[in-house]
């Protein structure tokens, strides 16, 4: 029988010294070159989104809301009098024998004047001029110094007529043209293409992309088709020239690229109108710079 082991040092005889206490475990540690565990970190991915030109438009609907603000400030109203009305002692309207005042709105029978309008026609020249501009912009490309000298250009010939005060007579010329518009006309074409650059911004342009990784891009060139996928070794993104109409000066920093893929799906296309293109370009030539760097690394 093994005899029993005294627990507490009160328990040995004198002069007799207790057995040292059993060391604790070490910790084994882990070899070398083994990963720690964890969750595993996404790789990152960059978006691009072509847009259509109808993102261009914003100008028109921002201008629209602003010119009917003013409209609805300024205070006047407009109202709707048959041919042949005549003005007696300043402030009287008249109209012909046999003839009434229409009613102030299609709603209201009351003649009394209701829908508001601005007292010239400053308004609604800033927002025919607007449309007009928007319309030549997304139809007319020019690039590089043409956009430059086509933009000199109109600005040259504007400030010229204004300072020899041309324009009176070239708008009587015209036909005396006097452009307005009530406030509710301005909303009534503002909000519609508001919802509908929304729609088509955020949510439209979006089935058409580009993501682009370390090792692989995703492609879906139009609405309907499928998601491809190709290597990225092989990518290649151009950058084309700007048109400062387009891309700068309502475009906000927006840009076109020509994508070239390489291997056996060898794909080549234009994505138009991609926002923020130059940072964008920087940073997929870092992370690709990145890949190609890691694998030296590891070999050396």
């Amino acid at each position: 029988m093994t005899p029993a082991i005294p627990t507490t040092p009160d328990a040995y005889p004198p002069g007799y010294a207790p057995p040292p206490a059993p060391a604790a475990p070490e910790a084994v540690a882990a070899p070398p070159g083994t990963a720690a565990t964890g969750p595993p970190v996404r790789d990152q991915e960059i978006r691009l989104f072509g847009h259509s030109n109808l993102f261009y438009w914003w100008p028109v609907w921002a201008v629209g809301f602003l010119m009917a603000a003013l409209t609805y400030v300024d205070g006047h109203r407009m109202a709707i009098v048959p041919a042949g009305t005549k003005v007696e002692n300043d402030h009287v309207l008249v109209a012909p024998a046999g003839q009434t005042i229409a009613p102030g709105t299609a709603k209201s029978p009351d003649p009394d004047p209701q829908l508001r309008v601005a007292a010239n026609n400053t308004y609604g020249v800033i927002f025919a001029g607007t449309l007009l501009l928007i319309v030549m912009i997304t139809n007319l490309t020019l690039r590089g110094m043409a956009s430059v000298i086509a933009i000199a250009m109109i600005v040259i010939v504007a400030l010229f007529l204004a300072l020899m005060g041309w324009w009176d007579a070239i708008l009587a010329w015209l036909g005396g043209i006097d452009v307005r518009m009530n406030a509710g006309g301005y909303v009534a074409i503002a909000l519609p293409l508001l919802l509908i650059w929304l729609f088509t911004t955020f949510v439209y342009d979006h089935y058409t992309f580009l993501i682009i990784t370390r090792g692989q891009v995703r492609i879906r060139q139009n609405i309907g088709d499928g998601e491809i996928a190709v290597d990225a070794s092989g990518l290649s993104l151009e950058k084309k020239r700007d048109d400062l109409f387009r891309h700068w000066l309502v475009g906000l920093g927006s840009g076109d690229i020509h994508v070239k893929t390489g291997g056996p799906a060898n794909l080549d296309f234009e994505l138009f109108n991609v926002l923020w293109v130059g940072w964008k370009l920087a940073k997929i030539q870092d992370m690709l710079r990145e890949k190609e760097v890691a694998p030296q690394a590891e070999g050396g």
